[in-house]
Formats: C-alpha cells, structure tokens, sequence
C-alpha cells in the first residue's frame, strides 16, 4: 500500500489543511501529516502544540493518518525513515505551485520520491495560516477557516 508524506508548518492547521488531508487519504493507505519547521516564520504554536491538534482534528476524520514532528534535517530523509512512496502539496494559486515545483524536482534528484499536488478546493482558496492569524489578531470570526480546536487555541 503506498504511503504519503503531506508536510508543512501548519500554524495554524487550517480547513484548507484538512481538506488536502482528507483527499490525500483516498489516494494513499496512510498519510503522515507532518509538521516541519520553517526558518523564515515565527510560529504562534509549537510543533507539539500543533501536532496535538492536528492529531485531534484526524481523529474525526476517515483515513488512516499519522501526525508527527521533523525539525531539522532533509524532508526526503523522513520520507526514507517511514518508506514514504510520495510526498503531498496543497496548491492554491500559481504562486504555490512556483514556489513547491523546485523543491518537488530537488527532492526527487534527492531521493527519486515524487511529489503530488493536489489543488485547493476552492472555497479554502484563498485561506492562508498568515491570513488566519491576521483576523485572529484582529477580533475577526475566524470559526470558517480553521477546525474548532484550532480557533480555540488561537483566542487564548
């Protein structure tokens, strides 16, 4: 059964996440949902924080996912370690896709794991975690971007 690695910083895990999780799920026996550190973002939560709601959010959810940490280190690494056959990449606009297509082409020079995008629906099209964060900050409802627990987190 193939076995997919769905990456990112996920602070904070949006329905937008959740979506490509989910449909990520019919294509793969198991999903590894990720969260990576990024070096050029402050996080508002921490990768066990996010793990932890993450986690709670998939556990709701039909598939069989696995929710985990990487903090350092090649991504393609992880993909090794846990016999990953391709990674996963949410897409909104062409600005993604610019910015993931190289590094889908270094990772597969790396260790010949292909990269699957998967477009965003629509509705969570334009929903980014720097966007979220911005209305929470704010006072906005954020309650129709985000799973509860995460706007929850994001109040305190």
């Amino acid at each position: 059964m193939a076995i997919a690695v769905y990456p990112g910083s996920f602070d904070p895990f949006t329905l937008g996440h959740l979506d490509i999780a989910i449909r990520a799920a019919k294509m793969f026996s198991t999903v590894h949902v990720v969260v990576v550190h990024n070096p050029s973002k402050k996080p508002r939560f921490s990768a066990s924080q996010r793990v932890q709601m993450i986690t709670e959010v998939l556990s709701k959810e039909k598939g069989n996912f696995v929710v985990n940490s990487f903090e350092s280190g090649l991504l393609v690494d992880y993909c090794k370690t846990v016999n990953a056959d391709a990674l996963v990449k949410g897409v909104r606009t062409n600005v993604d896709l610019d910015y993931e297509l190289p590094m889908a082409q270094v990772n597969r020079d790396l260790s010949g794991i292909e990269t699957v995008f998967i477009p965003a629906d629509p509705i969570h099209g334009f929903v980014s975690s720097t966007l979220v964060k911005q209305v929470a900050d704010l006072g906005g409802d954020i309650s129709k971007y985000v799973p509860q627990i995460v706007a929850e987190g994001l109040r305190k």
